[in-house]
């Protein structure tokens, strides 16, 4: 199973928020030190603050914190939250209709249980089982 880049990003924005938990983040800061576009960073905390993960501040003083602590956010809730409109294969998507093994397939039934089992074991893991803490200098 492959995840997504913004899916990446979300899990690494959690785990360096939960390194240092008394301090709000800017998406500025974490695009530099990942090195990733500030603006699909911004999406990305965008979409974790929707899903209350985080919460947002504006303006001077502003930034992101985690929204729950680390040890009540489960890793394969955030990867089916942010991996929701990412089908496996074709057949998953709504209307997805363009395999013609569809009617007869015996294989669309173990993938989902694969997609299943993987996000199950993701899920016994938390977010305090990933916590980074970068190396000071």
């Amino acid at each position: 199973m492959r995840l997504t880049s913004f899916t990446d990003f979300g899990l690494r924005v959690l785990m360096r928020m939960a390194g240092s938990p008394d301090r709000a983040f800017t998406t500025a800061e974490l695009a530099d030190e990942f090195r990733v576009s500030r603006n699909h960073l911004a999406k990305v905390i965008s979409s974790l603050s929707g899903a209350g993960y985080l919460e947002t501040r504006r303006g001077g003083g502003g930034g992101a914190t985690l929204a729950r602590r680390p040890d009540d956010i489960r890793l394969g809730d955030v990867v089916a939250y942010l991996e929701a409109d990412q089908a496996l294969v074709e057949c998953f998507q709504p209307g997805g209709t363009a395999c013609t093994l569809t009617p007869h397939c015996r294989l669309k039934a173990r993938l989902a249980g694969a997609e299943a089992a993987f996000l199950a074991d993701l899920n016994r893991s938390s977010l305090a089982d990933c916590v980074y803490r970068p190396q000071q200098a």
